[in-house]
């Protein structure tokens, strides 16, 4: 499971339907609907707030937002729309490490999308988050 902090507009057609399937997933998981991926580190961040559903069903709008933008039909019904804003903090250090990871995958499944990416120095994310200083987040797995 990747939650992805980096703007959805970076993904290719294969990692924005991935992400809408694994939120939606993460979404199940906060509402304790499901069994599994219960403790998994890319939710930690969405328990640590305030109203953790809330934020994902932002999250997903904006994961929507983006496959409409591209003409992509993702069901809108699976979203809660009757969500507070949200703000939560993601660091400078893991916005660097997600597009070095998503370029390694670019690499090698759209080389189109890549080519468009590999020069980028200003990264937008989610605008679920705020961006600060700091390293890769604790709840990164670092293979």
């Amino acid at each position: 499971m990747r939650l992805w902090s980096l703007h959805p507009k970076y993904l290719d057609t294969k990692g924005l339907v991935a992400l809408w399937r694994e939120t939606l997933l993460a979404k199940n998981v906060l509402e304790g609907n499901t069994k599994g991926y219960k403790n998994h580190p890319q939710l930690n961040r969405f328990k640590e707030v305030e109203r953790p559903v809330e934020a994902i069903n932002q999250y997903l709008a904006e994961i929507w937002d983006e496959a409409n933008f591209r003409g992509y039909k993702f069901d809108k019904t699976k979203i809660n729309w009757k969500f507070n804003i949200q703000k939560m903090t993601v660091t400078d250090g893991q916005i660097q490490f997600e597009f070095e990871h998503l370029l390694r995958k670019l690499e090698i499944r759209d080389e189109v999308k890549f080519q468009q990416l590999e020069n980028l120095v200003e990264l937008d994310t989610f605008h679920l988050f705020k961006t600060i200083q700091g390293e890769i987040e604790k709840w990164e797995i670092i293979s």
